[in-house]
């Protein structure tokens, strides 16, 4: 881990279905978007992904993860993905994530 992403308190990810090459590609270019947008320089960076086990995750590490999720809202809105996307945070060091969206969104987890 890289000293700037150290100094963040918590990791936003944000998650979608997931199961063929076409969906690692768009993964790709979502990330590929968010690196490019300056929206996030003031409140996270953009620390990576995984994709597998039916799913697709970014992960942003923040200090301010509501405030990071409107900006990558902002920055990714317009992907027709964006509709199936649900997110939510933890601590670096911790394990249970927070719901952020969609709202009535129950459990959430990282395969």
């Amino acid at each position: 881990m890289s000293s700037e992403q150290g100094i963040h308190k918590y990791i936003l990810a944000l998650q979608w279905p997931a199961t063929s090459e076409a969906d690692y590609g768009a993964l790709i270019s979502m990330e590929e978007a968010l690196l490019r947008s300056d929206l996030l320089d003031a409140c996270g960076v953009v620390d990576g992904h995984d994709f597998g086990a039916g799913e697709m995750n970014i992960f942003i590490h923040t200090d301010r993860p509501l405030e990071a999720f409107q900006h990558a809202m902002t920055s990714l809105s317009t992907d027709r993905r964006w509709a199936s996307v649900r997110a939510a945070y933890r601590p670096i060091n911790g394990e249970c994530f927070v719901i952020v969206w969609p709202e009535e969104l129950q459990v959430f987890s990282v395969s």
